[in-house]
């Protein structure tokens, strides 16, 4: 039986906007298995970062529940989450995030500094992780000294600095150009390969989308299908032509 990573059960998220209730994500139910690399598409305003931050603890359902390798996350406390997330989950966004003081090792060793039972010598992991990335040759470099694409692989090496077995990832490629899109996706296919992340991210990306193992279409806050990373592009295209009418 395939391990399950990620759990969702009727997830709804409810925003209340002035007199105005917005019904971000309509009852969610998805599982995600270990070892999957699994995208999210659908149009702006479907719900597909509303149901990463829920999936990754930084938000809280409305109702449902989400289960994180096989741990209730629904109800923690902020306390509870922090812990979760340090331990079970990686974060991986559009803008790096990195602090721009730090040197590329510095960046990805801080995560195991601040761990209450780290499992690695913090900069010996961040060699490791940096080498297995390409950035063997860019320890010491800042990110002002950096390219888009090697901040980006430095942030995906600070995400995997505890060995999460989860990977989240928001437009990972959203602020590069194609060869440095690229190039991330080839570091996130390795760190699959070579340790056995599942990673989910959303994109915009069709091409990136096309490359996952499986695809999930959210439209109005639903599922509107899950489909094998051959025909993500064209179902993309299904799905925004008939937001437009089209």
């Amino acid at each position: 039986m395939r391990k399950s990573v990620i759990s969702a059960r009727g997830v709804t998220r409810n925003l209340n906007l002035g007199t105005h209730v917005v019904h971000a994500l309509r009852g969610v139910d998805l599982t995600i298995y270990a070892k999957e690399m699994v995208g999210i598409i659908g149009p702006s305003g479907s719900g597909k970062s509303t149901l990463l931050g829920i999936i990754g603890g930084l938000d809280s359902p409305t109702d449902g529940t989400i289960e994180i390798d096989g741990i209730d996350i629904t109800r923690m406390s902020e306390g509870q989450l922090t812990d979760i997330r340090n331990q079970k989950i990686g974060f991986v966004f559009q803008f790096f995030n990195l602090i721009p003081t730090l040197t590329a090792l510095e960046n990805v060793a801080l995560p195991i500094e601040f761990a209450q039972a780290p499992r690695h010598k913090p900069f010996n992991r961040a060699r490791e992780l940096l080498e297995m990335l390409g950035l063997g040759d860019r320890f010491d470099h800042r990110p002002n000294e950096l390219s888009g694409g090697q901040q980006q692989r430095v942030a995906i090496a600070r995400a995997l600095a505890n060995d999460p077995p989860l990977l989240l990832a928001d437009e990972p490629t959203g602020n590069l150009d194609t060869h440095s899109g690229e190039t991330v996706l080839q570091a996130l296919k390795t760190i699959r390969a070579e340790s056995g992340t599942t990673i989910v991210l959303v994109t915009h990306d069709h091409s990136l989308a096309s490359q996952m193992d499986r695809v999930l279409t959210l439209v109005d806050g639903k599922i509107a299908s899950g489909l094998a990373s051959e025909h993500a592009d064209g179902d993309a295209r299904r799905v925004e032509s008939a937001r437009a009418g089209g």
